[in-house]
């Protein structure tokens, strides 16, 4: 092993630890009888999301206090958002808010290493399943439920016919939607919520997750890197791979997709 491939699996391991804790934070919340406050975006949030950010920067700082940490809630808090540095953490806490306020547990804790403008490692935890899907670089990709050992996971050639579009239970422009679907025959359309999509793709359970509007960049950095060491790719319309540290943290529409023919 190199010593940079030593480095990102520590790093990796740091992410995964720092994750579940943020998850069991969040379970603590979800069986409590929580309130839903609404940023100045009008988007939900709860204490589930300020704890468990809380509980991923203390874990990264003690685990690798040299790379500076940028998360969902506190740019919100601080009402702009600050100059990335050429490498650097980038954290949602909890994504899928509106899954976690609407009860069916399809959210996810979000934790992905940049550098100089490329998700080079991620961590994507279910806190409700359990499920911790990891990966950086050219892989593996692995998934792992609670205690047990990671298995590798490999994103799949999309079939043809057949092929498995997830998509954006909230926020979905339906009309583009269903004329992308179209373009793929046979095809069959699945729906959830948060990072997981991406996760389903790099487990070859879903071949393409196209979106259509507004994302930020803590929403995909964490599952573009566990999708690319699974083989799969997230690119703009126009082709390019999707890239960080943007200007205001804001993301072009994309598709994410397994395995190229």
């Amino acid at each position: 092993m190199t010593d940079n491939a030593a480095n990102y699996a520590e790093l990796l391991d740091l992410a995964s630890r720092a994750a579940r804790e943020a998850g069991r934070t969040i379970l603590e919340v979800y069986a409590s009888d929580f309130a839903v406050r609404h940023k100045s975006d009008r988007s939900p949030v709860t204490l589930a999301d300020e704890q468990a950010e809380a509980v991923i920067i203390a874990a990264l700082a003690l685990g690798a206090p040299d790379i500076p940490v940028i998360a969902e809630e506190q740019i919100a808090a601080m009402r702009a958002a600050p100059q990335a540095a050429p490498r650097f953490w980038l954290v949602d806490p909890l994504d899928g808010t509106r899954e976690f306020v609407n009860r069916n547990g399809e959210f996810t804790v979000n934790i992905a290493l940049i550098e100089t403008g490329a998700a080079v490692l991620g961590v994507v935890h279910l806190p409700v399943t359990g499920m911790t899907f990891a990966g950086s670089g050219h892989g593996p990709a692995t998934r792992q439920h609670a205690g047990a050992a990671p298995v590798a996971i490999t994103a799949r050639r999309a079939p043809a016919p057949g092929a498995v579009v997830i998509h954006s239970r909230s926020h979905a422009d339906e009309a583009r939607i269903t004329a992308y679907i179209a373009t793929f025959p046979g095809a069959t359309r699945r729906i959830m919520g948060s990072a997981a999509k991406f996760c389903l793709v790099a487990a070859g359970e879903a071949d393409y997750y196209p979106r259509f509007g507004r994302t930020m960049e803590w929403d995909t950095a964490a599952g573009q890197a566990v999708l690319e060491a699974a083989g799969g790719s997230v690119t703009t319309l126009d082709g390019a791979r999707l890239r960080y540290a943007k200007p205001g943290y804001v993301n072009a529409d994309f598709i994410a997709r397994g395995i190229a023919d």
